[in-house]
């Protein structure tokens, strides 16, 4: 493929065997594809709570966009305004936006982490009498007592419906738990 004459030769052409070879442009499927990752990119943005989203640096033409975006409440209405919202990436550096969505991502992760020990150590309370003893080694600073008696009662909750693992026991032990457990993964 030869340049016509006419056009001004780019610096990074390379000439072999008399061909010129012109440097890669991005095809018109990853044009597409980018254009698409920034779109949900934005989505993501658009799903942050408001204190995040605050946080986020961001063109204040891409804040406005998703701010209208979450006041939108019909599907083309949304559909559209989410392209738009993808059009409006393109002004904006996205790592740092991306940065603040995997780092809220994360911080539900751990929280969901949490509250996965916290059933898991509440089952083991109510399991095994042993457990109390793990338990006090591990937070020695919380009040035996009262988790014993908690115990106590999530035991009751248990013998009473088996089935069911919803009772005021199971509730206040979890609530006991929840406490210590963030403490420690701070």
């Amino acid at each position: 493929m030869h340049p016509h004459p006419a056009d001004p030769a780019p610096d990074d052409e390379d000439d072999r065997d008399g061909i010129v070879y012109q440097p890669e442009r991005p095809s018109k499927t990853r044009l597409k594809q980018q254009s698409h990752e920034l779109q949900e990119l934005g989505a993501e943005l658009a799903a942050l709570p408001e204190n995040r989203l605050a946080a986020a640096p961001m063109p204040d033409g891409l804040r406005d966009a998703i701010m209208l975006y979450r006041r939108t409440t019909s599907h083309e209405g949304r559909r559209r305004q989410l392209q738009y919202i993808g059009k409006q990436m393109r002004l904006a550096d996205p790592e740092p936006l991306r940065e603040a969505v995997a780092a809220f991502k994360l911080g539900s992760a751990k929280d969901t982490l949490r509250l996965h020990l916290a059933e898991r150590w509440r089952d083991e309370l109510i399991a095994d009498d042993g457990a109390a003893t793990r338990w006090a080694q591990t937070h020695p600073g919380s009040d035996l007592q009262r988790l014993r008696s908690l115990v106590r009662a999530a035991r009751k909750d248990a013998s009473a419906a088996p089935e069911q693992r919803s009772g005021r026991g199971f509730r206040e032990l979890f609530q006991f738990i929840k406490p210590w457990l963030e403490d420690d993964h701070e």
